[in-house]
C-alpha cells in the first residue's frame, strides 16, 4: 500500500517509522551514518513538512514501512547547510537558479533491504515526482554510492555536468522529463 502525506504536521508514529527506516538504510554501506544523522533526519523531516510543496510517499506492508520518499519545492539561493553549498559550487549560482529554483527536490529515497528488488524504489521515485511543477524535479546523491548513482541513471535521470575544476563528490540529477535535462 502506498500513502501520500503533505505537511505541515506529520503524525508522530510516522516520524518514528520513517526515522527507523532511515536509520537502517543509511547506517549501512556506503553511507555509514550514525545515530546523530538519524536524529538530524527526524528534525529535518519535521521542519520540511511545513515547507512549500512538501510531500512524502510511504510504502507499507500491513503496518510495516518498506520504504519512503520525501521532497519539497526548491528555492534559491540554496540553504547553507548539508550538501547544498557543494551543489552551488559544482553548478555555479546561475545554473543552480536556472535548473533548480521552483523545481521539486527529492530529498530522501529509502527502501528497506528486505523490500528491494521488486521495483519499490522506482514506484516511490515516480510517485514523489509526478506532481513536480512544470515537470521539473531533481535530486542529489553522493558520487561514492555507486549502486545509487547507477539506479538513478537506469531510471533515465540525467547528471548535470559540474563546472570545470569544481569539487565533484556529489551527483546532481535532473528528472528525465525536466525541461533542461540532456542526455
Amino acid at each position: 500500500m502506498l500513502e501520500t502525506y503533505t505537511g505541515p504536521l506529520l503524525p508522530p508514529t510516522l516520524l518514528d517509522d520513517l526515522t527507523g527506516v532511515y536509520t537502517q538504510v543509511f547506517s549501512a554501506p556506503p553511507w555509514h551514518e550514525d545515530a546523530a544523522a538519524a536524529q538530524a533526519f527526524r528534525q529535518r523531516l519535521t521542519t520540511d513538512a511545513s515547507s512549500d510543496g512538501f510531500r512524502a510517499v510511504v510504502a507499507r506492508t500491513g503496518t510495516r514501512v518498506d520504504g519512503f520518499a520525501t521532497g519539497r519545492l526548491t528555492h534559491t539561493p540554496l540553504p547553507a547547510e548539508r550538501a547544498y553549498p557543494r551543489v552551488t559550487s559544482q553548478l555555479g549560482e546561475i545554473r543552480t537558479s536556472e535548473l533548480l529554483d521552483g523545481a521539486f527536490e527529492v530529498d530522501e529515497l529509502a527502501v528497506m533491504p528486505t523490500a528491494r528488488g521488486r521495483g519499490l524504489g522506482r514506484r516511490l521515485l515516480h510517485l514523489i515526482t509526478q506532481t513536480a511543477p512544470q515537470r521539473r524535479a531533481w535530486l542529489l546523491t553522493a558520487r561514492h554510492a555507486g549502486e545509487t548513482v547507477a539506479f538513478y541513471r537506469g531510471m533515465g535521470w540525467h547528471e548535470v555536468d559540474p563546472l570545470p575544476q569544481a569539487v565533484n563528490d556529489i551527483v546532481v540529477f535532473l528528472a528525465p522529463w525536466h525541461s533542461q535535462a540532456t542526455g
